[in-house]
């Protein structure tokens, strides 16, 4: 389970840079940034577990955007508002978890911490 998301009010921390990947390199499947020519193992768990933090960070910011993003579809003060079986069906969601998303969001953009969907 990734560490919960820094708050506005919480420094974030800066995780290792995620790097696009040249096309060439994404065409080989046995690459992946980098790691497979990583000799030494201690560096490689070294950079592995940098990527593997980075991509958690990379989630739970993009869970956050994903739940602003619903909440503002939802918004009754839209005439295009969407409902929550509309925004599940958009984004490969469960009614349920839509509507717990957009209450996510909701809070979010509130600036009230609340708590990630999968915690509710």
């Amino acid at each position: 389970m990734a560490e919960p998301t820094p708050r506005r009010n919480e420094p974030r921390l800066r995780p290792a840079p995620l790097l696009f990947e040249p096309v060439e390199a994404v065409a080989d499947p046995e690459h992946f940034f980098g790691l497979e020519s990583v000799e030494d193992p201690g560096a490689l768990l070294a950079r592995a577990t940098e990527l593997t933090q980075a991509f958690r960070v990379a989630t739970d910011r993009a869970v956050e955007f994903q739940a602003m993003a619903a909440a503002q579809l939802a918004d009754p003060r839209r005439f295009d508002r969407l409902t929550p079986a509309d925004i599940a069906e958009q984004a490969g969601w469960t009614e349920d978890y839509a509507k717990k998303m957009v209450e996510f969001g909701r809070d979010l953009l509130n600036g009230r911490e609340g708590q990630g969907p999968e915690q509710i």
